[in-house]
């Protein structure tokens, strides 16, 4: 396991972490002033500040990728389902010219909310299939355009609106289908606020592998937590063992960027050099 102690050379910034306080350029132009080397931009802050530019700040700051966030909510009626396809090959197509290592798939619930003015549903089986069927569909396009696919699962409570899959061994049952060589076209991005709790965990981590693990984001879980999508915690804060959890990815083999993805109206409301600030001395102590 990474001794990360003594400095922070592995950690990426989640631009979600500082959205409140700054455009992408802006965040970019932060992360140079305090060494960060590695960003992770969301699509609506790159689309904010248009593509090029957007291209042109990381290029002209010399910052890596971890990942791109995000493609997904595939979950749509008939009358959407082109639409959540010619979306999502442009996020691939993004994420290629920004020099992303994976784009990042939030997979979506149920319709209405996967893709507003879809036809109701309550049919989570169906958005199951769903799913599983538009994953494959993109993946052809993303193999084309050599951009590695990381499907994340997210916590049980957001399986309705944000994510139908949420547990490790789901998200690796479809990756083993969809993908049986293990390619690295396909596998996960392991986030620690959404996993944590999870009794396979250890099992499932080991069944990924190095092929299959893609990208490794942390933050902490609030007891209690106020907000169900916004009040994640700081590294240290919460109850998730973060570093016994970062020594089962890297006794696999990954040994890439740490990303620090960090929702949090609280956060939010902070200056964005303090937020930074924390995020490196949590990242020596607490990840």
């Amino acid at each position: 396991m990474r001794d990360f102690s003594a400095d922070h050379r592995w950690l990426s910034l989640n631009t979600a972490t500082v959205r409140k306080q700054g455009n992408f350029v802006e965040i970019v132009d932060a992360c140079a002033r305090h060494g960060v080397r590695a960003v992770s931009p969301w699509r609506d802050q790159v689309a904010d500040v248009g593509l090029d530019r957007a291209v042109k700040a990381v290029k002209g700051a010399g910052l890596d990728l971890s990942g791109y966030c995000r493609g997904g909510m595939f979950v749509a009626d008939a009358g959407h389902r082109q639409e959540s396809r010619d979306d999502n090959r442009r996020a691939v197509d993004e994420a290629k010219a920004l020099g992303a290592p994976c784009l990042v798939l939030v997979v979506g619930g149920l319709p209405q909310f996967s893709r507003p003015g879809s036809a109701p549903s309550k049919n989570l089986a169906d958005a199951h299939r769903m799913v599983e069927e538009e994953i494959a569909y993109l993946l052809d396009y993303a193999r084309k355009a050599g951009m590695p696919l990381a499907l994340e699962p997210l916590h049980p409570m957001y399986a309705a609106d944000r994510a139908c899959v949420n547990t490790m061994r789901q998200a690796l049952d479809i990756c083993d289908r969809l993908d049986p060589a293990k390619s690295g076209a396909l596998g996960l991005a392991v986030d620690v606020y959404h996993v944590y709790w999870d009794f396979e965990l250890k099992a499932q981590i080991a069944r990924a592998g190095r092929e299959r693990i893609l990208a490794f984001h942390v933050c902490d879980w609030l007891v209690p937590t106020r907000d169900l999508l916004l009040d994640r915690g700081m590294m240290g804060d919460g109850v998730a063992d973060i570093p016994a959890i970062r020594a089962l990815v890297e006794a696999q083999g990954f040994n890439g960027y740490v990303e620090v993805e960090l929702l949090s109206n609280d956060w939010w409301s902070r200056p964005m050099d303090d937020v930074i600030t924390t995020c490196l001395a949590r990242f020596r102590s607490a990840v």
